[in-house]
């Protein structure tokens, strides 16, 4: 059983794009810094955290060397859907004409 946050996983970090992998390694050296800090004040409530913290920045720092060696491929970039075009009053008024214009063209050929 692996130590860690659930939600960074080998699997799932694999997914990530460099940009969130670097935002993700961020984080989770906040936190570490704020653990540790509670730590050092006695504040800690659970140590087990600490270790699960340095486990998920050792996993990400892992995927990152990994796809500078080509060891692991990084992910396809994902194209946003585009979005539609929205058509005003008048745009749609003149759409079907230019369709029965075309349908015309179609027969007569």
């Amino acid at each position: 059983m692996a130590v860690g946050t659930k939600g960074l996983e080998t699997v799932e970090l694999d997914t990530f794009e460099d940009e969130r992998l670097i935002d993700e390694l961020k984080k989770a050296k906040e936190e570490l810094f704020n653990l540790r800090f509670q730590s050092a004040t006695g504040q800690l409530e659970s140590h087990g955290r600490l270790r699960a913290v340095k486990r998920d920045i050792a996993r990400i720092y892992t995927v990152i060397r990994e796809r500078e060696l080509g060891i692991r491929a990084t992910p396809a970039p994902v194209e946003a859907p585009a979005k539609a075009e929205k058509k005003t009053k008048k745009a749609k008024a003149e759409a079907p004409e230019t369709d029965a214009a075309a349908e015309a063209e179609t027969k007569e050929a």
